[in-house]
């Protein structure tokens, strides 16, 4: 025996059916992070020089400006360019202060481990209609990393030990985030 009458059940199929249709046809809207593009679509070539350092730290620009670079290239979209030349937008970036602090305290009160701190101004400007698309003026990220023993938080090898695989892994963070947020507008 059938749950529908005959009847019932033509009219319950023309429903599925038509439904099946309905959002086959309009689709739910989502798309695949990193996927899309919140960039005007006229955008094809974006200039990224090497960011401007304010801080003490050496070569960190060069650090920064070279994962950014890599993080757009990887999404493979756009070309990338090092200059501010003949581009169709322009990413500038200003790293304004980097600082190290004690995170924690071992029993004898040194330091076990340290936090690394940047702040930066990025902003992204549409070179053809001379408008800002993205900027964020600060910009703030942190890592951690396990205190170098022996030293002191005035010793250079505090910075450049274990913290030059932190400032690595910041980079990589900041690169990922910074463009992730240019291109789906967060």
């Amino acid at each position: 025996m059938s749950l529908f009458p005959d009847r019932r059940r033509g009219s319950s199929l023309g429903l599925l059916g038509l439904v099946c249709l309905v959002v086959s046809q309009v689709g739910c809207g989502y798309a695949l992070a990193g996927r899309g593009s919140f960039l005007p679509a006229d955008i094809k070539t974006i200039g990224i020089p090497t960011f401007t350092n304010r801080t003490a730290v050496f070569n960190v620009e060069t650090l920064l400006t070279q994962k950014v670079r890599s993080e757009f290239i990887g999404r493979g979209k756009y070309t990338i360019l090092p200059d501010a030349e003949n581009v169709d937008a322009l990413l500038n970036g200003e790293i304004s202060a980097i600082s190290v602090q004690p995170a924690s305290f071992a029993t004898n009160q040194l330091a076990s481990r340290w936090v690394i701190t940047m702040s930066a101004r990025i902003e992204l400007r549409d070179m053809r209609a001379n408008e800002v698309l993205w900027e964020n003026p600060n910009v703030v990220f942190r890592q951690e990393y396990e205190a170098t023993s022996g030293t002191s938080a005035l010793d250079p090898a505090a910075f450049f030990g274990q913290d030059a695989n932190a400032l690595d892994r910041l980079s990589s963070d900041f690169a990922r985030t910074i463009v992730s947020a240019i291109l789906e507008a967060f």
